[in-house]
């Protein structure tokens, strides 16, 4: 443990006797967010040998954590990574969440930003040879004292080793000398069969301060002078102000300022309380704009129309769907649907802004610190450089952080005030000015023959485009690639397939959610399927089998999860089983839920989920683990209960009454199992979401003979 002398207030009290009750041991040092930042920034720190590692002549490792801990894992995933190179104590270890800086870009991405599960399939290499050139830096330091060759030395625990005489010397007696070497290009990395911290059990770094209230979320900065501000934005989606009265608002006690912004009419107060008092007092009458009309019937007419329009931007064309169809001796046709749904991250969007004329600090919950970077030195009117960016704990992510409204809202106000101003969004304001998972529309046709098996397939998608909006210029030829993954990227043996995408804007802004295309079309994918299953007259676990035999990793995941489900044995009295598979994110999964079905209400209850999960080389099992668990939650929350419907352009939804989450009286049993796999390392924090909703879907299924083709699954639609 460190040594570093702390003031013990309420929070550390409650954290000693939090751990004294339960007999919580943690052996990590987390220092406060602004202490940790200012020590990865300190030039005093004698061993910064690249951007991720710092080493004081105390013994201090402070590992610089590239990526949002947004409850995923990576602060623990990415330091294991580090450390196992590095050879560090990791009972010693502290983190500090890096700054916005172009030595941080998502190798993926090619800027700084966390999302589409890569961040440890982005950092495996970078950080491990982070970690390497520390350690042989480190090693050729000790080796020049002892006067002997680098071969003989090793190093572990923050110690380099002389093998043969069994002397020490700690990192921190190392760290000055080695700071005054050339960092080595080309190290060698060790054998995975050397892994002692990778692949293994490991307890999460940040665990102790979440419990004990000690972390920082975006809604906790404080900072001198601070000032708290709401915003009023157009009830109605795409309008704007048209004029308003201030005076009102102004006589509330504690409001300072009224001022326009671009996303509505800002009110900044001495405290949040103040400021939404000041917002209902507001006189605002808004130009409610060209979607004042629109509905949520309209909105799938618009669908169903672009669905039916044939020469669709083509995801996939494999043989002659036309004439396999036209051989085929049955065909079987469907048309599924899946509505708008919202974030609801547990933390409501917030951001703190400092806007200076010869600077810039932004304290956020972030996905993208890059482009929060380039948002805030465009606004601010400054170069990049001057912008920090400072990233907190995120209370939720699921895609919704990777945008820069509420950002944009903090540096414009602070701007108009001249202060340090946070922005804090109420429940209603989150769910109701969200960017939503995109309503979708899927219309198959598909030919058996006549042993039952599959000759076509034609699936044509509509729905809106995210990547036209977030990544302008990258959907070409009409073709939006994260609208079709999981429906073009389908892995059984059809020897014709035709899969096919009508881009149909609709007027509801729409964002990235938790496994984006993947979401809605592994329902409509593996639904399907399983609808040809029965058509043939299988059983649809065999029926998949035998068609994924040229995909040997959706197999494999296919097989552990139905054996481990007892797929094919008997039930208790009225349970019933569905299954399901996808890969996304490089990961395979496949989920067996097991489900009842009242036949007097309709209601739906989901008694247990067997996950089988191949992520490649795995870091950390516990995390994988949380994360399948984590992903089947929200997509079978979104099953079950999610829906964003609009009339007259507004969200109807508003709180957590009438946009539910599955309570924990409705968590089903969840077991998970990991493949052992050599193959380089894939997803965790997206792909346990997408078969859910199928497996439930083909379950209720097998209990009712009916089919739920749109989702969420209603009770109604099952009496």
């Amino acid at each position: 443990m460190s040594s570093a002398t702390m003031k013990v207030d309420r929070r550390e009290f409650l954290k000693g006797a939090a751990a004294g009750a339960t007999g919580l041991v943690i052996g990590f040092y987390l220092p406060n967010r602004l202490e940790a930042r200012a020590a990865a920034a300190d030039p005093t720190v004698p061993f910064a040998p690249n951007a991720w590692i710092r080493i004081g002549t105390d013994d201090t490792v402070t590992l610089v954590i590239d990526k949002s801990e947004m409850g995923q894992g990576v602060m623990t995933s990415l330091s294991m990574l580090m450390a196992e190179e590095l050879e560090c104590d990791w009972k010693k270890i502290r983190t500090v969440f890096a700054p916005a800086a172009k030595e941080y870009a998502n190798p993926i991405f090619g800027i700084q930003g966390t999302g589409g599960s890569t961040s440890v399939r982005g950092m495996w290499t970078p950080l491990r040879n982070a970690g390497a050139q520390a350690r042989e830096m480190l090693i050729a330091v000790a080796a020049e004292k002892w006067g002997v060759d680098k071969a003989v030395c090793r190093a572990e625990d923050s110690q380099v080793i002389h093998t043969q005489t069994k002397q020490r010397l700690s990192y921190g007696n190392l760290a000055e000398a080695a700071g005054k070497l050339p960092v080595p290009s080309d190290v060698k990395l060790k054998d995975p069969k050397q892994f002692r911290i990778v692949g293994k059990a490991m307890k999460r770094l940040d665990s102790a301060d979440k419990t004990c209230g000690r972390a920082e979320f975006g809604i906790d900065v404080r900072q001198p002078g601070m000032l708290h501000a709401v915003v009023a934005r157009c009830p109605v989606i795409g309008g704007k102000v048209a004029s308003f009265n201030a005076d009102k608002a102004k006589a509330v006690r504690g409001v300072q300022h009224v001022v326009q912004v671009s996303g509505g009419v800002a009110i900044v107060a001495d405290n949040t309380w103040s400021a939404m008092q000041g917002r209902g007092a507001l006189e605002v009458k808004w130009e409610e704009g060209p979607n004042a009309s629109l509905t949520s019937a309209a909105i799938v007419k618009m669908l169903e129309e672009g669905a039916s329009k044939p020469g669709g931007a083509v995801a996939r064309k494999e043989g002659d769907v036309t004439a396999g169809l036209a051989s085929a001796v049955k065909k079987v046709e469907a048309v599924y649907q899946a509505p708008f749904l919202a974030h609801a991250t547990m933390e409501p969007m917030n951001c703190t802004a400092h806007v200076r004329p010869d600077g810039c600090d932004v304290w956020a919950p972030t996905q993208f610190q890059g482009v929060n970077q380039m948002t805030a030195a465009k606004i601010a009117g400054l170069k990049p450089e001057q912008v920090n960016i400072h990233t907190t704990y995120l209370g939720g992510g699921f895609g919704r952080r990777a945008e820069q409204d509420f950002v944009i809202e903090a540096l414009e106000i602070s701007q108009a005030v001249g202060a340090p101003v946070q922005v804090t969004w109420s429940r209603e304001d989150d769910i109701q000015h969200d960017f939503y998972r995109p309503a979708s529309y899927s219309r198959f046709e598909a030919g058996l023959d006549a042993e039952g098996w599959p000759v076509a397939w034609s699936n044509r998608i509509a729905c809106p485009s995210i990547m036209s909006r977030f990544f302008p210029g990258s959907v070409k030829n009409g073709l939006d690639e994260s609208s079709v993954e999981g429906a073009a990227d389908l892995p059984y043996a059809i020897p014709n397939i035709l899969v096919d995408y009508q881009l149909t804007e609709t007027g509801i802004p729409v964002g990235f959610w938790r496994s984006v295309g993947h979401s809605q079309n592994a329902f409509f994918s593996e639904c399907f399927v399983d609808e040809l299953a029965a058509a043939s007259g299988k059983d649809p676990y065999e029926f998949r089998r035998r068609l994924l035999q040229k995909a040997p990793r959706h197999r494999g995941v296919l097989e552990l999860a139905a054996t481990k489900a007892g797929w094919g044995e008997a039930l208790s009295a009225g349970r019933y089983r569905g299954i399901a598979v996808m890969s996304s994110f490089g990961s395979y999964v496949a989920e067996v839920a097991e489900v009842s079905v009242d036949k007097k209400s309709g209601e739906v209850q989901v008694h247990r989920v067997v996950c089988a999960v191949d992520c490649g080389r795995m870091v950390n099992p516990l995390t994988i683990e949380a994360q399948m668990q984590s992903g089947i939650v929200f997509g079978l929350t979104a099953a079950l209960k999610g829906a964003i419907t609009i009339n007259k352009g507004r969200v109807e939804q508003g709180n957590f009454d009438d946009y539910q989450m599955l309570r924990v009286a409705e968590m089903p049993k969840v077991e998970v199992h990991i493949v052992p796999s050599d193959q380089p390392s894939s997803g965790i924090g997206e792909p346990g979401t997408p078969p859910i909703a199928p497996a439930v879907c083909n379950a209720i299924f097998a209990a009712t003979r009916k089919r739920i083709r749109q989702l969420p699954i209603r009770a109604e639609q099952l009496v």
